[in-house]
C-alpha cells in the first residue's frame, strides 16, 4: 500500500477515537462522501493498517480491580530435547486469561506482562499456581498500578 495521505491518518484517528462512527459521519469529519470513506476504509482494512474492531471493557466494572505489570526472566538453557523455553513460554502465556498483555523486551528481563485480576488473593494465586510453576519462568518481578494517569489504545497517526 502506497503511503498514508491525510485523509487516511484523519479516518484512522477518527475510528480510534469512536470505532462505531458511522461512515456518514466519517465523511462529514474529512469531508469526503460517505461511499469515498468506505472505499478508503475498506482498503485500510486490506491491508491490515486496521487490524480489528473491539469494545474497550472498563476492568473495574467487570470486578478486575488489580492490575499488575509483571517483568518474567526465563531459564536461559535448555536441554536439546526439549522445547525452547521462550517457545514453551509464549505458548502458554496465550491460555492465561489473567494476562492481558505480553510483550519481549531487551535488557535483564525477557517478557512484560499486564496482568488484570479480581484483587491480591486472585494475583496471589496467578503467581503461585500458574507463573512461578511455569517450567521455563526463573523470575518475576511485580509492579503493581496505583492510578491509570494516561490510558489510551490509539497510536499517533
Amino acid at each position: 500500500m502506497e503511503a498514508l495521505d491525510k485523509i487516511d491518518r484523519l479516518i484512522l484517528r477518527t475510528l480510534q477515537a469512536d470505532g462505531r462512527a458511522t461512515y456518514d459521519q466519517i465523511a462529514e469529519q474529512v469531508s469526503l462522501s460517505p461511499s469515498a470513506v468506505l472505499r478508503r476504509v475498506k482498503r485500510l482494512e486490506e491491508h491490515k493498517i486496521i487490524d480489528r474492531y473491539v469494545a474497550l471493557v472498563k476492568p473495574e466494572a467487570v470486578g478486575l480491580g488489580l492490575t499488575a505489570y509483571l517483568n518474567v526472566r526465563l531459564e536461559k538453557h535448555t536441554e536439546t530435547h526439549k522445547r525452547n523455553p521462550m517457545d514453551l513460554f509464549r505458548a502458554s502465556v496465550q491460555t492465561w486469561p489473567e494476562v492481558v498483555e505480553c510483550a519481549a523486551l531487551t535488557g535483564d528481563m525477557d517478557y512484560l506482562l499486564r496482568v488484570v485480576v479480581a484483587d491480591m488473593a486472585h494475583y496471589s494465586r496467578f503467581i503461585m499456581d500458574t507463573l512461578l510453576k511455569h517450567p521455563s519462568v526463573e523470575d518475576c518481578k511485580t509492579s503493581f498500578v496505583l492510578d491509570r494517569v494516561k490510558a489510551t489504545t490509539a497510536v499517533p497517526v
